[in-house]
């Protein structure tokens, strides 16, 4: 009895893998796959990156999300598609995916493909900078839209200056500095700091703010995160407060950060939690809505960092930030 109670849940165990198996092999779907390891892409957009009408991608990616090898996101009224975000090692189901994402990892993606995927990301990031380019004098109203200011910044603050404590930052990085309201707490804590942003308005009244505070020790960057990758930069502290849900390709920023730290350098990251709050997007030029805890977790273990100390920030107006702290203690994972 005991002999076939064991075999029947063999079986059993096989039979739930089967599925996974089956959706898997495909070539188109497991090309699917390897372009969402680190991105995440409406049906439009894999429709356009593979080449196929809609309605057959839209039949992958159902046969795929049923098999649990993807899982919807919404962002607004589009679906998008990413790798699930929990899997367990002890469930048979979610070690074999996980093997399977291990395994078509392995192997780097086509010259064109990548082509393709770096278009979609220009045309995310160009659909951001032309947001900023015509509200840049409303900058700070769309922004507190959703947070005041102060209510992510002060404790990116109190966190920085708990860890000087210990560690002496020598240079700082922030990643999308706005108007510069950031840029002081960096100037009084670092022996230099460089602000990098993209865009040119934004850029300009960030300098009226270091003129004003007479913050003489930094310097304010237009440009992209591989504009200082070519220039061999490197950097103990990164920050980006707010930044992450209006680029394009947010798990980058992770990648980029690591390689732009010196080794036990710390990446500081405040952003939105995930929400459906979907008038963000018109009004403050969002591009993401926001972001589970998991995946900043998993974007910075793939680049090689650390996950720290983490605080959490509930909103009167039903958003939540999140502020977070990664420390790089090996060389970065490309």
């Amino acid at each position: 009895m005991t002999s076939l109670s064991t075999h029947s849940h063999q079986i059993s165990s096989v039979d739930v893998l089967a599925p996974i198996f089956k959706a898997s092999g495909d070539p188109l779907r497991l090309e699917v796959l390897r372009v969402l390891r680190r991105d995440t892409f409406g049906v439009l957009e894999l429709s356009q990156l593979f080449d196929m009408r809609q309605s057959g991608m839209s039949h992958h990616l159902k046969v795929m999300h049923k098999a649990g090898l993807v899982e919807p996101q919404r962002e607004g009224n589009a679906i998008f598609y990413r790798r699930p975000l929990h899997l367990d090692n002890d469930k048979p189901t979610d070690l074999t995916i996980r093997q399977i994402f291990e395994a078509v990892d392995r192997a780097p993606l086509p010259a064109h493909l990548q082509e393709k995927i770096e278009s979609i990301r220009d045309q995310r990031a160009d659909q951001s900078q032309a947001f900023f380019s015509r509200h840049s004098e409303q900058f700070r109203e769309q922004q507190e839209l959703i947070a005041a200011f102060d209510l992510y910044a002060g404790p990116v603050a109190d966190m920085i200056r708990k860890r000087t404590k210990k560690k002496q930052w020598q240079t700082a990085l922030e990643i999308g500095p706005g108007e510069g309201g950031f840029l002081p707490v960096l100037s009084e804590l670092c022996e230099h700091v460089v602000g990098l942003d993209n865009s040119r308005d934004m850029l300009a009244k960030a300098t009226r703010t270091c003129i004003d505070e007479r913050l003489n020790n930094v310097d304010l960057i237009e440009g992209v995160t591989d504009t200082l990758l070519a220039r061999g930069d490197a950097f103990d502290l990164v920050v980006a407060n707010m930044v992450l849900h209006h680029v394009p390709s947010p798990a980058d920023i992770f990648l980029d950060a690591a390689a732009l730290m010196n080794n036990g350098g710390c990446l500081m990251i405040s952003d939105l939690c995930r929400h459906d709050q979907i008038w963000a997007k018109e009004n403050c030029g969002d591009l993401w809505l926001g972001f589970e805890p998991e995946e900043l977790t998993a974007w910075a273990t793939a680049a090689g960092l650390k996950a720290g100390e983490q605080l959490f920030i509930g909103l009167r107006n039903g958003f939540q930030i999140q502020v977070r702290e990664f420390w790089k203690t090996q060389l970065p994972l490309r």
